[in-house]
């Protein structure tokens, strides 16, 4: 009998729609893979045993009569960000014990809508701030890829490079890579991990700079950012109010079209929702890429990027140079400010965000001997160490006498990446292809990445210039390292312009074929 856990979202709709396999069938197998499997992963926060099964009947009522929407009978699991009534919604935050909201997100409304059927919460970086979801307060979740041999590499160090730019280089050390438990990046890592590890058929997840992207590399499977105002952000926990973007993370590229069409909606509750019909991304897939302009930029050759990454991008240019693309060097002269203007503006936005968790409406409070008391022992125990980081930089960027000469100057930076962009596709470029990140996923409690967190934000290194100038960019998995793991190619493309993205992700989906971990849990 067919593993139903293993089919795509696809498939599994024309199974159901076809009265093959029932909705109520579906979702048990997959709730029952969860409970096996989740004590290993750490990827389900909370699992909704009833409200799944429940919603899953309801899908089966709806298909028996031949209606239903789009995702009539897709189990999704969710990501804790996103606000589901009644439900665990607590961006895996000690400061938000115990809340469930009463009202239900945007994004996830149109889901139920829909018709898809929510599994349970997944886990995620606290309040999304992290690269590996280890800053989770339920702890971090685990990869379901694991290296294939174990060896010696050497590591180079980092340093200050010139403008500001943090990247690898320096001297070197020898180090030795044991099998360990790999992170699946982050801060959608339980949402990366849970459609990698079947555990659902797919997940929503957010993109502040590079958290769907990021773990989708780090997976093998397919996670795309939109482009900032597509999807609606009412009812998601705010991290960095003007990067944050919720997409979904997917198996392949044409169930991460079918999810985005569901997501994606014009809301008047939220004054950055673009008002623009939302297209039929999977109607993009399969078309041809002949005579389009791919951009190939110099600036994302970094000093020190492994050699994998180097080859694995030039395959990807010959696989859409034999599809008819042509490929044009580019130029993004800012890109090089761009990890230190966004760990500027993305602390001072969430310092700002955060503000409102005191203790007094919601979730954890600890008494304190008056109020002021109250807010700082309720704050102090209630955030963890990255949070607490970003908080206070954020709080310093915004200070009076370093608001100019830092924050003011980041959004300028800003603006110029921005340009860079518009330039680039203002002179034909169609679509721009990057590597997705600097290396395969790294291990849990990795010692060199945890004792520096300028070494954790240096994984966002391909991904923040597409958050800070609110373009869409879709990460695919693309090749295996020489451990075995999944390495991904990143495709940016025009403002509102996805299905170009997911015309051109299919064509090295194609070429590079599917990875999927081997079971070992």
């Amino acid at each position: 009998m067919t593993d139903l856990t293993r089919l795509t979202i696809a498939e599994g709709r024309e199974k159901l729609r076809d009265r093959e396999i029932s909705a109520v069938e579906l979702t048990n197998a997959y709730l029952a893979a969860i409970d096996a499997a989740n004590p290993t992963f750490n990827a389900y926060v909370a699992v909704t045993h009833e409200k799944a099964r429940d919603m899953a009947k309801a899908s089966d009522e709806k298909l028996g009569r031949g209606e239903g929407g789009a995702l009539e009978g897709i189990p999704l699991g969710i990501k804790d960000l996103f606000g589901t009534e009644g439900v665990h919604t607590q961006a895996c935050s000690h400061v938000l014990d115990g809340f469930k909201p009463r009202y239900e997100s945007t994004v996830t409304a149109n889901l139920w809508a829909d018709g898809a059927v929510m599994l349970g919460k997944l886990n995620m970086d606290e309040f999304a701030m992290g690269s590996s979801n280890e800053t989770s307060y339920y702890g971090p979740v685990v990869n379901p890829w694991r290296r294939s041999r174990v060896d010696t590499v050497v590591m180079p160090t980092t340093h200050q490079g010139d403008g500001g730019f943090v990247s690898p280089g320096g001297a070197s050390k020898t180090r030795t890579l044991d099998n360990a438990q790999l992170v699946p990046g982050g801060s959608s890592g339980g949402s990366a991990t849970a459609v990698s590890a079947w555990l659902c058929a797919g997940a929503t997840a957010t993109d502040t700079g590079g958290s769907i992207r990021q773990p989708a590399a780090f997976t093998g499977t397919v996670g795309i950012k939109p482009t900032y105002g597509r999807v609606s952000r009412w009812g998601v926990v705010a991290f960095a109010s003007s990067l944050d973007q919720a997409g979904p993370i997917a198996r392949d590229v044409r169930d991460a079209a079918i999810m985005l069409k569901s997501m994606a909606s014009t809301d008047p509750k939220d004054t950055t929702s673009a008002d623009l019909p939302v297209p039929d991304y999977e109607a993009a897939i399969g078309r041809p890429i002949r005579g389009m302009k791919v951009g190939i930029p110099k600036e994302y050759r970094v000093d020190g990027m492994p050699e994998e990454i180097e080859a694995l991008w030039q395959k990807g240019i010959a696989w859409l140079k034999d599809a008819g693309a042509e490929i044009v060097d580019i130029s993004l002269p800012h890109t090089k400010y761009a990890l230190p203007a966004y760990y500027i503006v993305a602390p001072a936005e969430a310092s700002s965000n955060l503000a409102r968790y005191d203790g007094v409406r919601y979730g954890l409070r600890i008494p304190g001997k008056d109020i002021t008391d109250m807010y700082e022992q309720t704050r102090a125990a209630g955030f963890g160490r990255e949070v607490k980081r970003r908080i206070m930089i954020g709080t310093y960027v915004l200070s009076a006498g370093y608001y100019d000469a830092y924050y003011l100057r980041a959004q300028k930076v800003r603006t110029l990446i921005k340009r860079d962009f518009e330039n680039v596709f203002a002179a034909g470029v169609d679509v721009i292809l990057t590597p997705a990140t600097p290396s395969a996923a790294f291990g849990i409690a990795d010692q060199d990445m945890n004792a520096d967190p300028v070494k954790m934000y240096l994984n966002d290194i391909f991904t923040v210039t597409v958050n800070m100038a609110g373009l869409p960019g879709i990460a695919v998995p693309a090749g295996l390292d020489a451990r075995g793991l999944p390495l991904g190619l990143q495709l940016i493309g025009r403002p509102f312009d996805e299905e170009t993205l997911f015309q051109t992700a299919h064509v090295i989906e194609q070429a590079a074929g599917r990875f999927e971990p081997e079971k070992w849990w």
